[in-house]
């Protein structure tokens, strides 16, 4: 049976979903064609008229899920002013539903420890995706007068990557509640932003 051209479009984005949904439960280097296929519902055979290669279906899941990141902050500061938009995304970012939130939060303190072990085109999707999520902080500092806004944005969202990563591995509520309160005052301090000015 011939499928037209947007059926195929339909299909390829649902192989795409289950790899994102296998990939945030397991790993990148976890993930099996079978595995994905059958969570699509779909024969393992079909998965070549979508992707070439398992790899390829990697890179596609990591830069699917750095778009979703993208969509996210640009969601979380729509129409906001500039500094209400970077105390915003802090906020949202150190919080405790984003903490729990690890089937759809940001991809970066998930990947960052199983991409130096990925091939050099996941590595340079991930590297992308960084500096897409850089930038998008980078231009917010940018337009509150920062001159340090390309530097500032770059360590402040190391510094909220490990935050969030640090909350999640620890298994005392409290002591990862705290982690995600100092970051945040920290953070939001570095841009000149304080909780009490909100």
């Amino acid at each position: 049976m011939r499928y037209d051209a947007e059926h195929k479009a339909r299909t390829r984005e649902k192989v795409l979903d289950e790899a994102v949904r296998a990939i945030r439960q397991e790993g990148p280097g976890q993930i099996g064609v079978a595995g994905v296929m059958q969570r699509a519902g779909l024969t393992h055979g079909g998965f070549y008229a979508h992707f070439d290669s398992r790899d390829e279906l990697v890179l596609a899941a990591v830069q699917r899920m750095f778009a979703d990141a993208q969509d996210t902050f640009r969601r979380v500061i729509e129409g906001l002013p500039p500094r209400e938009a970077l105390r915003t995304y802090v906020r949202f970012y150190l919080s405790r539903a984003h903490r729990d939130a690890r089937d759809t939060g940001c991809p970066l303190p998930l990947l960052s420890s199983d991409l130096p072990r990925m091939g050099e085109p996941a590595r340079q999707r991930f590297e992308e995706g960084v500096a897409r999520l850089t930038g998008l902080l980078r231009d917010l500092l940018d337009e509150t007068g920062r001159p340090d806004a390309g530097s500032l944005a770059g360590s402040a969202l190391s510094e909220m990557i490990g935050a969030l990563s640090l909350s999640r591995a620890v298994s005392d509520r409290a002591q990862s509640d705290a982690i995600l309160l100092r970051s945040r005052e920290a953070v939001l301090e570095r841009f000149g932003l304080k909780e009490e000015d909100a």
